[in-house]
């Protein structure tokens, strides 16, 4: 346990060291990438995949922390699949959002930094969906790795408001992205 915690000390101490960032500069990254994106309470619905395509501005405020926002293009959704007098019937529900997150980025070790924020979004389309909402509100969680200002990025967005009225599904994507960071 001794050395456990002498470890654990250790570690603590040293992340000044792994900032790849100086403490006040500002990047930028265009990212691209793909969603896995589902709702929940979703009945007969599968997991379909989506573009997701953007750019992040961070904010190095200290060795091991970072402040990013950002404007992400999303394809969202899900895939409903039924059978019906033996034909498979297969349709999608596949809005598009424009995302605004805002995140802590708090880097680890050299390159690697855990993320969490929150994230309004926007719908732009609804596919025909009468009822759907066009605001939604996740919290994003995830890493990211950088090597030589090229980031792979991955991160899961936990829904907290109803996708539609009348029910309780949410939005539910995992998203992994990569970009590159331009020093400004």
């Amino acid at each position: 346990m001794k050395k456990l915690l002498m470890m654990a000390a250790v570690l603590l101490c040293s992340i000044g060291a792994f900032a790849q960032q100086e403490v006040g500069t500002f990047t930028l990254q265009p990212k691209v990438g793909l969603n896995i994106a589902n709702i929940t309470d979703n009945d007969g619905g599968k997991s379909k995949v989506g573009f997701a395509a953007g750019v992040e501005g961070e904010y190095r405020a200290a060795d091991i922390l970072g402040i990013s926002a950002g404007l992400i293009y999303s394809s969202q959704g899900t895939k409903f699949e039924f059978e019906d007098e033996d034909i498979k019937i297969s349709e999608k529900w596949s809005p598009a959002y424009l995302n605004i997150p805002i995140l802590a980025n708090v880097y680890v070790v050299k390159g690697l930094a855990v993320k969490a924020g929150i994230q309004p979004g926007f719908m732009i389309s609804k596919d025909d969906v009468d009822d759907a909402k066009s605001f939604d509100f996740s919290i994003p969680v995830g890493l990211s790795y950088e090597y030589a200002n090229v980031v792979l990025d991955a991160r899961y967005n936990f829904g907290l408001t109803k996708v539609a009225d009348g029910g309780d599904s949410k939005n539910s994507v995992f998203q992994i992205t990569l970009g590159y960071k331009f020093k400004l």
